[in-house]
């Protein structure tokens, strides 16, 4: 078990693309090592996502909860469950984001602190309307300066991402908000392609 799962600047995150129910992703330190557990249930109508140190689900250490049901625009309540306290919200820009995914991130007083933006608009529209089969890259940013880089890699089998945090060299965005933000965009922006 990984010592620090949110102490990395580098992850790989893996989903299972071909599962009948539900969802589960792992998410990889840079010593190869599985950090993080993601369990996703099949068929709930507001989105409610946990996030475990292992596999048999022992040690909660992250809730993500959407704020409403089937939303456009929804907002993600991000959770610390040891102490019962928000981290902050990402929040999905709804008609900005039927071109080109973009995001809020949000402190935990629901203030407005970042983005994140899919790479390019030619790339998102080649995505959304040519081919699934170019792989997707976000780019996060708290007041104008870059915190992460994900970049995802193509395979018709796993979903592939790379978490790369190292742009954030004074930890500006809480990393637990940065890993939630890795997995709604592989789950929800995932399943719209």
């Amino acid at each position: 078990m990984d010592e620090n799962p949110f102490g990395h600047s580098q992850y790989l995150l893996r989903k299972q693309l071909i599962k009948v129910f539900g969802g589960t992703f792992r998410i990889y330190n840079p010593s190869g090592e599985m950090s993080l557990f993601v369990s996703m249930k099949a068929f709930k109508l507001k989105e409610d996502i946990r996030v475990y140190t292992e596999e048999q689900k022992m040690h909660e250490v992250l809730v993500i909860k959407a704020r409403s049901i089937i939303d456009f625009s929804a907002a993600y309540d991000v959770w610390d469950p040891l102490t019962n306290g928000k981290i902050g919200v990402l929040k999905r820009r709804g008609l900005k984001s039927m071109l080109k995914d973009e995001w809020v991130i949000m402190n935990a007083e629901d203030q407005d602190i970042g983005i994140i933006t899919e790479d390019s608009w030619l790339l998102a529209i080649l995505r959304r309307f040519i081919t699934a089969l170019i792989p997707q890259k976000f780019l996060g940013e708290i007041g104008g300066s870059p915190v992460f880089e994900f970049q995802q890699h193509f395979n018709p089998f796993v979903l592939k991402m790379d978490l790369d945090y190292g742009a954030d060299v004074n930890r500006v965005l809480d990393r637990r908000l940065g890993i939630a933000a890795a997995i709604l965009l592989c789950s929800i922006e995932g399943r719209q392609r």
